[in-house]
């Protein structure tokens, strides 16, 4: 994930005529929603873990 966030910061430092598409598409609901539940993925199955131990 890092990784790809930096490859994109990247891209956007190269050609800044990229900005204002990603950006439209970055906050884009069904975007913003894909990557919460990316980040939050392994802390609720910790916690779902936690509960059955």
């Amino acid at each position: 994930m890092r990784l790809l966030f930096g490859a994109l910061l990247a891209l956007l430092m190269l050609c800044p005529a990229l900005v204002e598409p990603i950006a439209a598409i970055a906050v884009h609901p069904a975007v913003i929603a894909f990557f919460v539940g990316v980040w939050a993925w392994p802390r609720i199955t910790k916690r779902i873990k936690g509960w059955i131990r």
